[in-house]
Protein backbone atom coordinates (compact mmCIF):
# COMPACT_ATOMS: atom_id res chain seq x y z
CA UNK A 1 0.00 0.00 0.00
CA UNK A 2 1.30 3.49 -0.53
CA UNK A 3 1.60 6.31 1.48
CA UNK A 4 -0.61 9.89 1.27
CA UNK A 5 1.21 12.56 2.05
CA UNK A 6 -0.66 16.48 1.16
CA UNK A 7 2.65 18.09 -0.71
CA UNK A 8 3.99 20.88 0.13
CA UNK A 9 3.50 22.81 -2.71
CA UNK A 10 0.69 25.59 -3.42
CA UNK A 11 -2.28 24.65 -5.52
CA UNK A 12 -0.81 27.03 -8.33
CA UNK A 13 2.31 24.74 -8.71
CA UNK A 14 0.29 21.24 -9.40
CA UNK A 15 -0.74 22.36 -13.09
CA UNK A 16 3.17 22.94 -13.60
CA UNK A 17 4.17 19.53 -11.79
CA UNK A 18 1.97 17.76 -14.16
CA UNK A 19 3.53 19.31 -17.10
CA UNK A 20 7.15 18.60 -15.41
CA UNK A 21 6.18 14.72 -14.36
CA UNK A 22 5.08 14.04 -18.16
CA UNK A 23 7.97 15.51 -20.32
CA UNK A 24 10.18 14.44 -17.88
CA UNK A 25 9.16 10.68 -18.67
CA UNK A 26 10.31 10.39 -22.36
CA UNK A 27 8.53 7.47 -23.98
CA UNK A 28 10.18 5.66 -26.80
CA UNK A 29 7.49 2.35 -27.87
CA UNK A 30 7.32 0.58 -24.20
CA UNK A 31 10.41 2.24 -22.53
CA UNK A 32 10.14 5.18 -20.41
CA UNK A 33 12.84 6.89 -18.39
CA UNK A 34 12.19 7.41 -14.94
CA UNK A 35 11.45 10.93 -14.01
CA UNK A 36 11.25 12.57 -10.67
CA UNK A 37 8.48 14.45 -8.32
CA UNK A 38 8.78 16.79 -5.00
CA UNK A 39 8.66 14.64 -1.85
CA UNK A 40 8.31 15.00 1.45
CA UNK A 41 11.58 13.94 3.78
CA UNK A 42 11.70 11.10 6.18
CA UNK A 43 13.03 9.77 9.28
CA UNK A 44 14.40 5.97 9.98
CA UNK A 45 13.99 4.84 13.20
CA UNK A 46 14.98 1.66 14.75
CA UNK A 47 12.65 -0.47 16.67
CA UNK A 48 11.81 -4.07 17.96
CA UNK A 49 9.37 -6.93 17.18
CA UNK A 50 7.21 -7.82 19.49
CA UNK A 51 4.41 -10.14 19.82
CA UNK A 52 0.95 -9.34 19.44
CA UNK A 53 0.42 -10.48 23.17
CA UNK A 54 2.47 -11.13 25.97
CA UNK A 55 2.06 -11.97 29.34
CA UNK A 56 4.09 -12.84 32.62
CA UNK A 57 2.83 -15.74 34.83
CA UNK A 58 2.98 -15.02 38.18
CA UNK A 59 3.01 -17.36 41.27
CA UNK A 60 -0.05 -17.43 43.21
CA UNK A 61 1.19 -20.04 45.61
CA UNK A 62 3.95 -20.80 47.69
CA UNK A 63 5.79 -24.46 46.85
CA UNK A 64 7.88 -26.32 45.02
CA UNK A 65 7.63 -26.66 41.12
CA UNK A 66 7.10 -30.08 39.91
CA UNK A 67 6.53 -29.62 36.54
CA UNK A 68 6.86 -27.27 33.59
CA UNK A 69 4.96 -28.53 30.46
CA UNK A 70 7.50 -27.70 28.02
CA UNK A 71 10.77 -25.51 26.66
CA UNK A 72 11.25 -21.95 25.11
CA UNK A 73 9.30 -21.94 21.91
CA UNK A 74 6.90 -24.95 22.69
CA UNK A 75 3.11 -24.11 21.43
CA UNK A 76 0.12 -24.32 23.74
CA UNK A 77 -3.30 -24.43 23.01
CA UNK A 78 -5.38 -21.89 25.56
CA UNK A 79 -6.57 -23.99 28.74
CA UNK A 80 -2.93 -26.38 28.55
CA UNK A 81 -1.32 -26.93 32.10
CA UNK A 82 2.35 -24.98 31.59
CA UNK A 83 3.72 -24.97 35.10
CA UNK A 84 2.47 -26.97 38.42
CA UNK A 85 3.25 -26.33 41.92
CA UNK A 86 3.08 -28.51 44.59
CA UNK A 87 -0.20 -29.04 46.10
CA UNK A 88 0.14 -32.11 48.71
CA UNK A 89 -0.25 -30.30 51.57
CA UNK A 90 -3.72 -28.75 50.16
CA UNK A 91 -4.79 -32.47 49.13
CA UNK A 92 -4.54 -33.09 52.92
CA UNK A 93 -5.88 -30.00 54.42
CA UNK A 94 -9.18 -30.70 51.33
CA UNK A 95 -9.61 -34.40 52.99
CA UNK A 96 -9.85 -32.57 56.38
CA UNK A 97 -12.33 -30.20 54.91
CA UNK A 98 -14.33 -33.61 53.59
CA UNK A 99 -14.42 -35.17 56.61
CA UNK A 100 -15.67 -31.93 58.59
CA UNK A 101 -18.36 -31.57 55.60
CA UNK A 102 -19.46 -35.01 56.37
CA UNK A 103 -19.79 -34.38 60.37
CA UNK A 104 -21.65 -31.57 60.31
CA UNK A 105 -23.82 -33.08 57.17
CA UNK A 106 -24.84 -36.02 59.99
CA UNK A 107 -25.42 -33.17 62.53
CA UNK A 108 -28.31 -31.66 60.43
CA UNK A 109 -29.36 -34.88 60.44
CA UNK A 110 -29.88 -35.62 64.09
CA UNK A 111 -30.98 -31.87 64.51
CA UNK A 112 -33.69 -32.65 61.79
CA UNK A 113 -34.88 -35.89 64.01
CA UNK A 114 -34.49 -34.45 67.42
CA UNK A 115 -37.06 -31.20 66.03
CA UNK A 116 -39.31 -34.02 64.31
CA UNK A 117 -39.38 -35.70 67.51
CA UNK A 118 -40.62 -33.09 69.62
CA UNK A 119 -43.42 -31.42 67.06
CA UNK A 120 -44.46 -34.80 67.41
CA UNK A 121 -44.49 -36.10 70.98
CA UNK A 122 -43.68 -32.76 72.74
CA UNK A 123 -41.81 -33.30 75.97
CA UNK A 124 -43.94 -31.65 78.18
CA UNK A 125 -47.10 -33.80 77.29
CA UNK A 126 -45.33 -37.36 77.53
CA UNK A 127 -42.17 -36.76 80.30
CA UNK A 128 -42.01 -40.38 80.11
CA UNK A 129 -39.61 -42.41 78.10
CA UNK A 130 -41.05 -43.39 74.42
CA UNK A 131 -42.42 -46.63 73.61
CA UNK A 132 -43.05 -47.73 70.34
CA UNK A 133 -44.05 -45.46 67.49
CA UNK A 134 -44.06 -41.83 68.37
CA UNK A 135 -47.71 -41.23 67.01
CA UNK A 136 -49.41 -43.85 69.71
CA UNK A 137 -47.16 -42.60 72.49
CA UNK A 138 -48.73 -39.18 71.43
CA UNK A 139 -51.94 -39.97 71.46
CA UNK A 140 -51.44 -41.85 74.88
CA UNK A 141 -50.21 -38.16 76.38
CA UNK A 142 -53.39 -37.06 75.03
CA UNK A 143 -55.53 -39.53 76.67
CA UNK A 144 -53.52 -39.19 79.84
CA UNK A 145 -52.84 -35.59 80.23
CA UNK A 146 -56.04 -34.30 79.41
CA UNK A 147 -56.78 -31.21 77.68
CA UNK A 148 -54.13 -28.53 76.80
CA UNK A 149 -57.23 -25.90 78.69
CA UNK A 150 -56.48 -27.64 81.93
CA UNK A 151 -54.60 -25.66 84.90
CA UNK A 152 -51.57 -25.87 84.06
CA UNK A 153 -52.27 -25.85 80.04
CA UNK A 154 -50.79 -22.42 79.58
CA UNK A 155 -48.03 -23.10 81.07
CA UNK A 156 -47.16 -25.82 79.06
CA UNK A 157 -48.10 -24.41 75.93
CA UNK A 158 -45.04 -22.19 76.31
CA UNK A 159 -43.09 -24.74 77.39
CA UNK A 160 -43.65 -26.84 74.40
CA UNK A 161 -43.04 -23.78 72.52
CA UNK A 162 -39.64 -22.92 73.61
CA UNK A 163 -38.97 -26.51 72.97
CA UNK A 164 -39.91 -25.96 69.64
CA UNK A 165 -37.65 -22.87 68.98
CA UNK A 166 -35.12 -24.60 70.58
CA UNK A 167 -34.61 -27.85 68.51
CA UNK A 168 -35.52 -25.46 65.10
CA UNK A 169 -31.77 -23.21 66.55
CA UNK A 170 -29.84 -26.57 66.53
CA UNK A 171 -31.24 -27.59 63.23
CA UNK A 172 -30.48 -24.32 61.80
CA UNK A 173 -27.05 -24.07 63.56
CA UNK A 174 -25.97 -27.51 62.06
CA UNK A 175 -27.38 -25.96 58.14
CA UNK A 176 -24.50 -22.91 58.92
CA UNK A 177 -22.23 -25.88 60.21
CA UNK A 178 -22.36 -27.38 56.79
CA UNK A 179 -22.09 -24.30 55.07
CA UNK A 180 -19.05 -23.03 56.77
CA UNK A 181 -17.55 -26.40 55.50
CA UNK A 182 -18.55 -26.31 52.34
CA UNK A 183 -17.07 -22.88 51.91
CA UNK A 184 -14.11 -23.75 53.40
CA UNK A 185 -13.66 -26.19 50.46
CA UNK A 186 -14.20 -24.17 47.92
CA UNK A 187 -11.86 -22.25 49.34
CA UNK A 188 -9.06 -25.06 49.02
CA UNK A 189 -10.15 -26.00 45.78
CA UNK A 190 -9.18 -22.41 44.50
CA UNK A 191 -6.01 -22.48 46.11
CA UNK A 192 -5.31 -25.80 44.13
CA UNK A 193 -6.52 -23.83 40.82
CA UNK A 194 -3.68 -21.35 41.82
CA UNK A 195 -1.20 -24.16 41.87
CA UNK A 196 -1.22 -24.73 38.41
CA UNK A 197 -0.33 -22.04 35.52
CA UNK A 198 -2.19 -22.19 32.96
CA UNK A 199 -1.80 -21.00 28.96
CA UNK A 200 -4.37 -17.91 28.88
CA UNK A 201 -4.64 -18.32 24.82
CA UNK A 202 -2.93 -19.71 22.44
CA UNK A 203 0.90 -19.57 22.01
CA UNK A 204 4.73 -20.09 22.72
CA UNK A 205 6.67 -20.07 25.72
CA UNK A 206 9.01 -17.22 25.07
CA UNK A 207 11.06 -17.66 28.69
CA UNK A 208 11.33 -19.86 31.61
CA UNK A 209 12.18 -18.12 34.88
CA UNK A 210 12.04 -21.20 37.29
CA UNK A 211 12.90 -24.48 36.53
CA UNK A 212 11.64 -27.93 38.23
CA UNK A 213 12.67 -28.32 42.27
CA UNK A 214 12.75 -24.49 42.60
CA UNK A 215 10.47 -23.17 45.59
CA UNK A 216 8.33 -20.23 44.57
CA UNK A 217 6.61 -17.77 46.46
CA UNK A 218 3.52 -15.60 45.56
CA UNK A 219 4.19 -12.89 43.11
CA UNK A 220 7.03 -14.39 41.71
CA UNK A 221 7.26 -15.30 38.26
CA UNK A 222 7.36 -18.13 36.87
CA UNK A 223 7.31 -17.80 32.79
CA UNK A 224 6.70 -14.98 29.84
CA UNK A 225 4.57 -16.38 27.47
CA UNK A 226 3.20 -14.79 23.93
CA UNK A 227 0.87 -15.21 21.17
CA UNK A 228 3.37 -14.49 18.53
CA UNK A 229 1.14 -15.69 15.33
CA UNK A 230 0.65 -12.01 14.52
CA UNK A 231 3.71 -9.75 15.21
CA UNK A 232 4.23 -6.10 15.74
CA UNK A 233 6.94 -3.44 15.61
CA UNK A 234 7.47 -1.26 18.81
CA UNK A 235 9.42 2.08 18.17
CA UNK A 236 9.95 5.02 20.22
CA UNK A 237 9.11 7.86 17.42
CA UNK A 238 10.78 11.88 18.50
CA UNK A 239 7.58 13.94 19.98
CA UNK A 240 8.58 16.28 16.43
CA UNK A 241 7.40 13.49 14.06
CA UNK A 242 4.05 12.86 15.49
CA UNK A 243 2.63 15.17 13.38
CA UNK A 244 2.89 12.94 10.29
CA UNK A 245 1.90 9.84 11.86
CA UNK A 246 -2.28 8.74 12.05
CA UNK A 247 -3.49 5.39 13.32
CA UNK A 248 -3.89 2.88 10.60
CA UNK A 249 -1.81 5.13 7.99
CA UNK A 250 0.78 2.47 6.44
CA UNK A 251 4.81 3.24 6.04
CA UNK A 252 7.22 1.17 4.84
CA UNK A 253 9.16 -0.92 7.13
CA UNK A 254 12.62 -3.16 6.71
CA UNK A 255 13.29 -6.23 8.87
CA UNK A 256 16.74 -7.47 9.85
CA UNK A 257 16.30 -10.86 8.59
CA UNK A 258 17.13 -11.31 5.11
CA UNK A 259 16.99 -7.41 4.92
CA UNK A 260 13.06 -7.81 4.18
CA UNK A 261 11.26 -4.43 2.96
CA UNK A 262 7.83 -4.66 3.99
CA UNK A 263 4.66 -2.09 4.53
CA UNK A 264 3.62 -1.71 8.34
CA UNK A 265 0.33 -0.34 9.36
CA UNK A 266 0.08 2.25 12.91
CA UNK A 267 -2.07 0.34 15.41
CA UNK A 268 -1.30 1.76 18.62
CA UNK A 269 -0.06 5.70 19.43
CA UNK A 270 0.84 6.27 23.18
CA UNK A 271 -1.44 8.76 24.64
CA UNK A 272 1.84 10.54 26.00
CA UNK A 273 4.98 10.99 25.40
CA UNK A 274 8.29 9.48 28.05
CA UNK A 275 9.40 12.68 30.10
CA UNK A 276 13.33 11.39 29.95
CA UNK A 277 13.30 10.94 25.98
CA UNK A 278 10.61 13.24 24.89
CA UNK A 279 9.40 10.38 23.02
CA UNK A 280 6.26 8.76 22.03
CA UNK A 281 5.68 4.81 22.19
CA UNK A 282 4.30 3.61 18.48
CA UNK A 283 3.28 -0.04 17.49
CA UNK A 284 3.25 -1.06 14.09
CA UNK A 285 0.87 -4.47 12.88
CA UNK A 286 3.26 -6.42 10.98
CA UNK A 287 1.87 -8.38 7.99
CA UNK A 288 1.06 -11.93 8.73
CA UNK A 289 4.07 -14.46 8.02
CA UNK A 290 7.07 -12.56 7.86
CA UNK A 291 10.21 -13.97 8.48
CA UNK A 292 12.02 -14.14 12.07
CA UNK A 293 10.37 -13.27 15.38
CA UNK A 294 10.04 -11.21 18.47
CA UNK A 295 13.42 -9.53 19.26
CA UNK A 296 14.58 -9.19 16.38
CA UNK A 297 15.74 -5.02 14.39
CA UNK A 298 13.61 -3.56 12.25
CA UNK A 299 13.46 -0.25 10.73
CA UNK A 300 10.64 1.98 10.33
CA UNK A 301 10.47 5.45 7.53
CA UNK A 302 8.29 7.90 9.62
CA UNK A 303 7.49 10.93 8.07
CA UNK A 304 8.96 14.55 8.82
CA UNK A 305 6.57 17.29 8.19
CA UNK A 306 8.80 19.50 9.34
CA UNK A 307 12.00 18.72 6.36
CA UNK A 308 12.08 20.40 3.17
CA UNK A 309 11.05 18.51 -0.08
CA UNK A 310 13.21 16.96 -2.40
CA UNK A 311 12.85 14.76 -5.06
CA UNK A 312 11.97 11.15 -6.02
CA UNK A 313 11.83 9.03 -8.76
CA UNK A 314 8.76 8.64 -10.69
CA UNK A 315 7.27 5.80 -12.48
CA UNK A 316 4.07 4.87 -14.44
CA UNK A 317 1.93 1.97 -12.22
CA UNK A 318 1.99 0.28 -15.55
CA UNK A 319 6.19 -0.62 -15.20
CA UNK A 320 4.93 -2.11 -12.09
CA UNK A 321 5.56 -6.04 -11.90
CA UNK A 322 4.33 -7.58 -8.68
CA UNK A 323 5.40 -11.02 -8.02
CA UNK A 324 4.08 -12.67 -4.97
CA UNK A 325 3.87 -9.08 -2.50
CA UNK A 326 7.19 -7.26 -3.80
CA UNK A 327 7.15 -4.85 -6.47
CA UNK A 328 9.54 -4.69 -9.49
CA UNK A 329 10.49 -3.29 -12.24
CA UNK A 330 12.66 -4.28 -15.90
CA UNK A 331 15.02 -1.84 -16.02
CA UNK A 332 17.64 -1.83 -18.94
CA UNK A 333 21.10 -1.67 -19.11
CA UNK A 334 23.69 -0.01 -21.21
CA UNK A 335 23.32 -2.87 -23.64
CA UNK A 336 19.68 -2.19 -23.47
CA UNK A 337 18.78 -6.35 -21.65
CA UNK A 338 16.15 -5.70 -19.05
CA UNK A 339 17.09 -6.56 -15.60
CA UNK A 340 14.78 -7.56 -12.40
CA UNK A 341 14.60 -5.05 -9.47
CA UNK A 342 12.59 -4.91 -6.70
CA UNK A 343 11.47 -1.15 -5.78
CA UNK A 344 10.12 0.45 -2.63
CA UNK A 345 6.96 2.07 -4.14
CA UNK A 346 5.79 5.61 -2.38
CA UNK A 347 2.52 7.72 -2.68
CA UNK A 348 0.48 8.40 -5.84
CA UNK A 349 1.32 11.05 -8.30
CA UNK A 350 -1.80 11.28 -9.94
CA UNK A 351 -3.96 8.84 -11.63
CA UNK A 352 -1.40 6.31 -13.15
CA UNK A 353 2.20 7.83 -12.14
CA UNK A 354 3.58 6.39 -8.61
CA UNK A 355 6.76 7.70 -6.55
CA UNK A 356 9.91 5.32 -5.90
CA UNK A 357 11.36 5.32 -2.47
CA UNK A 358 14.21 3.30 -3.12
CA UNK A 359 15.47 0.94 -6.14
CA UNK A 360 15.60 3.30 -8.67
CA UNK A 361 17.45 6.41 -9.84
CA UNK A 362 16.35 9.20 -12.28
CA UNK A 363 17.31 9.50 -15.67
CA UNK A 364 16.96 5.09 -15.57
CA UNK A 365 15.09 3.23 -18.53
CA UNK A 366 12.39 0.62 -17.32
CA UNK A 367 10.07 -1.76 -19.66
CA UNK A 368 6.05 -1.15 -19.58
CA UNK A 369 4.46 -4.13 -17.57
CA UNK A 370 2.67 -6.29 -20.25
CA UNK A 371 4.39 -4.79 -23.08
CA UNK A 372 7.35 -6.55 -25.32
CA UNK A 373 10.19 -4.53 -26.32
CA UNK A 374 11.61 -3.69 -29.72
CA UNK A 375 14.87 -3.17 -29.00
Amino acid sequence: MSIRKKLKYPLFLLSFLTVFIQTDIVQADNIVTVGVAPHGGFVILGGSVIPLKEVTLAAQMPGRVVSIAGEEGDKFKAGDELLKINDDKLLAMRKAAEAKLNSARDAVQNAQVQYNRELWNPRVYNPRPMSGMAMPSMFDGFFNKGPMSDVSGGNKSIERHADLVGQGTQVATARSRVQEAESGIHEIDAKLRDTVAVAPFDGVIMKKLVEIGDTVQPGQHLLVYAYTKFLRIRAEVPARLMPGLKKGMVVPARLDVGNTQINVRVAQIAPVANKQQHTVTVKFDLPEGVPGGPGMYAEVMIPDVNSPTHALPVIPKDAIQRNGSLPSVEVLDKDNKPQMRLIRVGEDIGDNSVSVLSGLKPGERILIHGQQSHH
